[in-house]
């Protein structure tokens, strides 16, 4: 039987916190939805939990598979899905009951591709609101790519319309697997739309990804030559030059040296730097004359002028930042 939404869920050894997200689920207002859990080689509790569920809620659907990472696993997913939309969550994050109908509104009120909503990244002391990147829906091509390069390349604050996303896989046993899927998915998008309110969480724990240093996170080079690739190779590439030349500097620049300054290891990150200073000085040596990176803004000067003394810079914000969450910690235990 068809469903209005569906929503796919890879769960890789999550006991602790899987029963929150499904219950996040089930709270949904929207009703014409199915959950599908992908349990990727889970070696906890994580599939008997999925099962228990599965037998109480005829709408969520349990497939059990060998480990392939989320991507795999929400590929599972998505060849399974029913839905007219397809939505994905992470299996430790929540949503505001009111998430999907919300969304799925938006969407058939214009016939919108894709709808987003902004978010709340929840760390263990504080809540940060996320905005989507975007503040109106999207209906130009110059809208729909600034779209692309400055909206949260994340998959769990959406819902696309099925026919395309089942056009486009994820990669398997990557990092950043949703920045790729989701360059792919754009150049099929005609109409996006947004829902301004905070539906959302995204729970940070200390083994997140935005929280640790792990030898992973080259993947974004990775990706980022994945989606180079894609493009060349769809005949694409002169037509989104600006777009991708940015998104390459961003992310290279931007995420991945924020995220590998984490590491303790300082000759590590100066290896580092030098690699991304090289990489995007040979596949885009005029990337300073970029129209997005020369709007105004501080974050565009910064990967503008990106150099070693700014990424020394960098090494040094992040390691107080690190100590400075330390304590708060310990202050925080202390106060239990």
């Amino acid at each position: 039987m068809m469903a209005k939404v569906s929503v796919v869920i890879p769960v890789y050894n999550a006991e602790k916190h899987i029963g929150k997200t499904i219950d996040s689920l089930l709270n949904q207002t929207f009703k014409d939805i199915e959950f599908i859990f992908v349990n990727d080689g889970s070696k906890d509790r994580s599939l008997e939990i999925l099962r228990e569920y599965e037998k109480k809620d005829n709408r969520i659907v349990v497939i059990d598979q060998k480990n392939s990472g989320p991507g795999g696993a929400r590929n599972t997913g998505i060849l399974k899905a029913r839905g007219e939309y397809i939505g994905f969550l992470d299996s430790d994050d929540t949503q505001d009951k009111r998430m999907y109908e919300l969304l799925y509104n938006k969407a058939t009120e214009d016939d919108f591709d894709m709808v987003m909503c902004n978010t709340i990244t929840v760390y263990p002391d504080k809540e940060v609101n996320v905005d989507a990147g975007i503040t109106d829906d999207c209906y130009t091509d110059n809208e729909i790519k600034k779209c692309m390069i400055f909206s949260y390349a994340v998959v769990w604050n959406k819902l696309i319309k099925s026919d395309i996303v089942k056009q486009t896989l994820f990669s398997k046993n990557l990092w950043y697997e949703d920045v790729e899927f989701l360059f792919k998915l754009y150049p099929k998008i005609k109409k996006v739309g947004y829902v301004s309110e905070y539906l959302c969480n995204y729970i940070q724990t200390d083994n997140s990804i935005t929280y640790t240093f792990n030898e992973k996170i080259y993947d974004i080079h990775t990706v980022m030559n994945n989606i180079v690739n894609y493009y060349k190779d769809n005949s694409l590439f002169e037509e989104y030059l600006p777009e991708i030349e940015y998104s390459y500097v961003r992310y290279m620049f931007g995420t991945f040296i924020r995220r590998i300054a984490k590491t303790k290891d300082k000759s590590e990150y100066k290896k580092a730097v030098s690699f991304a200073i090289k990489e995007v000085n040979d596949k885009f040596p005029y990337y300073k004359k970029n129209k997005y990176l020369n709007m105004s803004g501080g974050k565009n000067i910064y990967l503008k002028k990106f150099n070693k003394l700014i990424a020394k810079g960098v090494y040094t914000f992040e390691k107080k930042k690190m100590r400075y969450d330390f304590q708060n910690k310990i202050d925080n235990l202390f106060k239990k």
